[in-house]
């Protein structure tokens, strides 16, 4: 990573790619809870429920974007703070939320900067390759949940497994023979991902790592089976052959 007091405004210039994305975010029903089908939402509640300690916890969703996590949990009966560096994408969240009459905390904010706690759990989903720390915002996260557990949810996707990286890449290519739309308005500048230490993929192996150096304790691996094969039923035929990304989560905290 370059010198960080030569780095480039790079946060604002990702606050900006999202807020221009949340116009068209939660038409993939990999992004958005609305357009997943009922069985893919019934596989994240399982997995949040399985995952999160106990009931009515105080969870803080970090870069919870339009809130396909937040609004989940608080459906299972905890106590929601939202936190993204976009406000586009917190207001698409408060628009959900006020149309299922839930009750969601939203912050507008850095993930390495979270609101005081103390939390119960601290979740993410696919955030960790949009930071240019990602040690240091999980440091913080311990911060602010010093007794609290750890969810994230990763896939396995880019160059952190080339055999993945080929399956993803003959994925991209039927997509786009399809004609089916992409899942973002646009693609990062060079410029950004050259400052985003896990822009290539996030590989378990360094996820863990990252979680155990910042003060976590051990970590606890599991694979999102039930996650990918409802995911795996919204493809057309075609599509299914070549499988879908690999998810996984790693917990770490209280048990």
């Amino acid at each position: 990573m370059s010198d960080p007091t030569h780095r480039p405004d790079v946060s604002g210039r990702v606050r900006d790619w999202w807020d221009a994305d949340a116009a068209t975010y939660d038409d993939s029903s990999d992004h958005g809870w609305a357009a997943a089908s009922p069985a893919l939402r019934a596989a994240w509640n399982a997995a949040l429920h399985r995952l999160l300690p106990g009931q009515g916890c105080r969870v803080l969703d970090v870069g919870a974007g339009t809130g396909f996590l937040s609004l989940a949990a608080a459906r299972l009966g905890h106590r929601v703070t939202a936190v993204d560096l976009s406000g586009g994408m917190l207001a698409r969240l408060r628009e959900h939320a006020a149309r299922d009459d839930l009750e969601v905390e939203t912050v507008e904010g850095a993930a390495e900067t979270p609101p005081a706690g103390p939390f119960d759990a601290v979740v993410e989903r696919h955030l960790l390759w949009t930071l240019p720390d990602p040690g240091a915002a999980l440091a913080a996260w311990r911060g602010v949940a010093p007794d609290g557990r750890l969810v994230l949810f990763e896939g396995l996707w880019g160059g952190a497994d080339p055999v993945e990286q080929l399956r993803g890449q003959a994925r991209e290519g039927l997509r786009k023979l399809r004609g089916a739309p992409d899942h973002h308005h646009d693609r990062y500048d060079p410029s950004v991902l050259e400052e985003l230490p896990l822009a290539g993929g996030t590989h378990p192996d360094r996820v863990v790592e990252l979680v155990e150096a910042a003060g976590w304790g051990p970590a606890r691996l599991e694979r999102l089976r039930d996650v990918e094969w409802a995911q795996l039923l919204t493809l057309p035929p075609s599509a299914r052959l070549l499988g879908t990304t690999p998810r996984f989560a790693v917990v770490a905290g209280s048990t």
